[in-house]
């Protein structure tokens, strides 16, 4: 069984060395960052399963590098160190996507049993994707772009391509508006009655990607629950 990689971002010596260590006893490999520089460079371009990230780092904090790995690897799961009583800091880790969080002081026991955990559950977690194939078009995301079949293209906005990419990376699944203004938006969705914000950016992204089939043939509306992207078992 190939061994997982974990990325520690941590600015304390003697909490990084003893992550590291109980870490490494457990079986995973283990790569080491102490400022935010060097965790933000290694967060995104690291062959890592997981990220352990402390908050509070030098030339840097970790809800920016937080932010950044969402945006470009939705699909690596995050776990962040926080210090006793920072309740803002938590929640706010966890409104920007992370996956769980660790409060200092921690056990070596709490922290692999929460890793495990997590790797568990991201086991079932849909890649990353680069691209996403549709009828009569592919989206490249990088570019921003649609190109369809008869050679034109016709360009997204960030936060359409953000969207889009969430929906790809949660295929046979609808996504809440909730979820999208959380993850996509990076808003608290809680106490928002209504918006139209999500609806409105499917709409553009509908028209841009000629999705104009009834029902549509990329995005669907999932009645009561969100939107997802349309796979065969799906439109069946």
């Amino acid at each position: 069984m190939r061994k997982r990689t974990i990325l520690v971002v941590e600015d304390d010596p003697a909490i990084r060395r003893g992550v590291v260590d109980a870490l490494r006893f457990e079986g995973y490999l283990v790569m080491e960052e102490s400022t935010g520089p060097g965790g933000r460079e290694s967060a995104l371009k690291v062959d890592c399963d997981l990220v352990l990230l402390d908050l509070v780092l030098p030339r840097g904090d970790g809800l920016s590098i937080l932010r950044d790995v969402r945006s470009a690897r939705p699909a690596l799961p995050v776990i962040i160190l926080t210090a006793m009583g920072s309740e803002d800091d938590r929640v706010a880790g966890l409104l920007l996507g992370a996956d769980d969080y660790v409060t200092k002081p921690f056990g070596a026991r709490e922290l692999l049993a929460r890793v495990a955990a997590v790797l568990r559950r991201s086991a079932e977690r849909p890649a990353d994707v680069a691209t996403l194939t549709i009828p009569g078009a592919e989206v490249d995301f990088d570019r921003r772009e649609a190109k369809f079949d008869d050679g034109t293209t016709a360009a997204l906005t960030e936060r359409e391509v953000a969207v889009l990419r969430h929906l790809a990376c949660n295929p046979g699944r609808a996504v809440s508006r909730e979820e999208l203004l959380t993850r996509v938006w990076r808003i608290n969705a809680r106490g928002i009655v209504q918006t139209r914000t999500v609806d409105m950016t499917v709409a553009r992204l509908r028209e841009k990607l000629r999705d104009d089939a009834t029902p549509p043939a990329a995005i669907l509306t999932v009645r009561g629950k969100g939107y997802m992207i349309a796979t065969p078992a799906g439109e069946a």
